[in-house]
């Protein structure tokens, strides 16, 4: 099955550094949407697979968090584009399971699901912690500089985790990706 990782914050919508913790807060970035749209015509999957350790804190429920992801539903489907399945870690950052980025495990769940193989499916992410999971399976490592990208380039990606294709937004990486796979 051909399928798409995707990390959800500062990938497809704004990060806030106060986590987003109501359907208010999240705002798609620029883009997104229609790049979603893209995969979606081209029988890509698209599979979310976000850290969501403000649960783990406290800050909001598994209901908010229904709710901040039917939003996310809705505005991607103004953009006729929708995503195929949202996995999310809850875990407190300081009692991280083996589902947590950077562990792997939420990744291998979403291939597992959707009959995805490794090698031919690529993360897009902005922190080292999606790289650190892709690289740990195999997956081709797709950074973008919005959220966290940058902040992340900028303290510099260690060898173990090359390479990792940079570009400037989830649209620009889903260009190329989609014009290597013709």
């Amino acid at each position: 099955m051909r399928m798409v990782l995707l990390d959800r914050d500062g990938v497809l919508n704004e990060d806030r550094s106060d986590y987003v913790k109501s359907p208010d807060e999240l705002i798609l970035i620029p883009g997104a949407a229609t790049a979603i749209a893209r995969l979606n015509r081209a029988g890509f999957l698209t599979v979310v697979v976000t850290n969501q350790g403000a649960i783990g804190r406290g800050l909001f429920d598994l209901d908010m968090l229904a709710r901040i992801h039917e939003k996310l539903r809705a505005e991607l489907a103004r953009e006729d584009a929708h995503i195929d399945d949202i996995l999310f870690c809850p875990d407190h950052p300081d009692r991280p399971t083996e589902r947590r980025k950077p562990a792997p495990g939420m990744l291998l769940e979403g291939l597992s699901r959707h009959g995805g193989v490794a090698e031919e499916t690529p993360m897009i992410g902005d922190t080292l912690r999606d790289m650190e999971a892709a690289a740990a399976i195999g997956c081709p490592r797709m950074m973008v500089r919005t959220g966290h990208g940058e902040k992340t380039l900028a303290a510099g990606l260690g060898d173990d985790i090359q390479p990792v294709r940079i570009f400037t937004d989830l649209a620009a990486a889903i260009d190329v990706w989609l014009g290597e796979q013709k």
